[in-house]
């Protein structure tokens, strides 16, 4: 899509909103960890424990169709250190966390479940965002980063496209010239940071020429390498970290007693991943993966 295009498109609200919707499907699966990486920003609270800043999501780049990635990721320590993993279920495959999970919570004891719970994925998603207003880093204001945001924020971008009441106007906050900024509003709330208070403002275009939106665009991240298979660990590859995370044993390649799901080859396939009953993660992760120490 070239910018003409992409002007008079207006972004392809429908589409987004289509992809919207498979997005909320239930069976639909995707995650990705990422540290000290400069393309990313990420807010920062102040002394009171709050935090604030203005943003704004940006379209697709070219080359791709949607404006976001979702990916799905494991992490949870046990004797053997952490586990901080991206899931192959992220890409339609097998994993054997989640195949463990499933284990554990079909057995119906109820400390098999509360292992699979501290065990379950973790969604997260990927955009372009402009920084408006970072106070407590104007040095980063104008620029364009990376965001990596948890569900409650994308429930929010979900309500802006699709408002539940008949006096709300839908709109495309990834558009540039009928989009609008975000206010990213954080609260400490029993430890984790709440996003609750956050909001779009009324719309606006993002930059007062073309010239300076296209300058924008030109200079956004691609997306599609966050579910580049070479970002993934294979699955014999998370089944061995898995077996030394459990047991302890660094030099455990396979454990009896860990009772791990077998898999054909030790190689991932791109079959339909099996609908797990264990609960999936409604919180931003956002504060609970700064709290995490890669194991390797």
């Amino acid at each position: 899509m070239d910018f003409e295009t992409l002007k008079s498109s207006s972004s392809n609200f429908d589409k987004l909103t289509k992809a919207l919707e498979q997005n909320l499907a239930p069976e639909d699966q995707t995650n990705k960890n990422k540290y000290q990486d400069d393309r990313f920003w990420k807010p920062e609270l102040d002394k009171t424990g709050n935090g604030y800043a203005v943003i704004r999501f940006l379209p697709a780049v070219e080359g791709e169709d949607l404006p976001w990635q979702r990916v799905w990721s494991h992490a949870f320590q046990d004797k053997g250190g952490w586990y901080i993993e991206n899931s192959l279920t992220t890409l339609g495959q097998k994993d054997p966390v989640s195949e463990e999970n499933t284990r554990l919570w079909n057995t119906g004891v109820d400390s098999d479940k509360e292992i699979a719970r501290k065990r379950k994925r973790k969604l997260s998603y990927y955009s372009n965002i402009l920084v408006v207003s970072d106070p407590k880093h104007p040095e980063n204001e104008g620029k364009i980063f990376l965001f990596k945001f948890g569900k409650k924020i994308f429930d929010k971008i979900t309500e802006a496209m699709q408002p539940a009441f008949d006096d709300e106007k839908p709109i495309n906050p990834f558009d540039f010239w009928k989009g609008a900024n975000f206010k990213l509003k954080i609260r400490k709330v029993d430890g984790y940071w709440n996003y609750d208070k956050s909001e779009f403002e009324g719309v606006t275009q993002v930059a007062d020429s073309d010239e300076g939106i296209k300058s924008i665009w030109k200079s956004q991240h691609a997306l599609k390498p966050f579910l580049d298979p070479s970002n993934f660990k294979t699955y014999d590859e998370l089944k061995e970290k898995l077996n030394r995370v459990i047991t302890g044993d660094r030099n455990a390649s396979t454990v009896e007693n860990a009772n791990l799901p077998p898999q054909n080859n030790g190689k991932a396939k791109s079959d339909t991943v099996n609908s797990s009953p264990v609960p999936s993660d409604d919180d931003d992760t956002l504060s609970y993966f700064s709290k995490l120490a890669e194991e390797e």
